[in-house]
């Protein structure tokens, strides 16, 4: 009977254990608007990737290495980030573990990242990563200036009707409910710009907006 019960304790425990690496391995993120991927980064660069290694960067608990991969990359632009070029990213060897897979044949993408205490450039999947000739040319020109304009305003993502913003410094992020795609109009071809009162708005176009949109007068 002891045998037994201790049998099943020791099953629980494996059980128990197997489930909690599983929880831990998810890799789960929330929508995020392109301005919101660019206000949230340390780093929003436009590069080449020319090369990749597995390297090691510590051990775990356990006394086990870590690894990760190191893409090698040749900057073109850098629309936010510190003043010294970034030559390599650095992701986790897994995508369970939201490590993210780029290729390596000089395929142009616009990466955003979180910069480290030691100065490398670190990558996610819940990061915007996405292939240069994929961005339409709005998003590419609102890196420039438009998306760092809306830095402090909030965009409040719509999953279901009703949805309403709780400040006019807000902008309501609508793709989901209307074209069941976090990848649609707004995303694509708008920015949420902060006026001259301080109230937020989307704004259209790949030009900076007009004065007479930022300005908003007394009735």
């Amino acid at each position: 009977m002891t045998w037994t019960v201790n049998s099943c304790f020791v099953t629980l425990a494996i059980l128990f254990l197997w489930r909690v690496e599983e929880i831990a391995e998810a890799c789960s993120c929330s929508p995020a608007h392109p301005q919101q991927a660019f206000c949230s980064a340390d780093v929003v660069i436009r590069a080449k990737v020319v090369g990749q290694e597995e390297v090691d960067v510590g051990n775990n608990i356990y006394g086990n290495p870590i690894k990760q991969i190191k893409y090698d990359i040749k900057q073109i632009k850098m629309f936010k980030g510190p003043s010294q070029n970034i030559d390599a990213i650095y992701t986790a060897s897994s995508s369970a573990v939201c490590g993210v897979t780029l290729e390596t044949n000089g395929k142009e993408y616009l990466i955003t990242g979180r910069l480290e205490a030691d100065g490398k450039m670190h990558v996610t999947l819940c990061q915007l990563i996405e292939p240069w000739d994929t961005l339409t040319d709005t998003q590419k020109k609102s890196l420039v200036q438009r998306y760092e304009m809306g830095c402090d305003c909030k965009i409040t993502h719509c999953t279901s009707i009703p949805c309403m913003i709780s400040s006019p410094a807000e902008c309501l992020w609508t793709d989901w409910v209307i074209e069941k795609t976090v990848n649609g109009e707004q995303a694509k071809h708008f920015a949420c710009v902060k006026r001259s009162d301080d109230s937020c708005a989307w704004y259209r176009g790949a030009a900076p907006p007009k004065k007479d949109f930022l300005d908003i007068e007394d009735p």
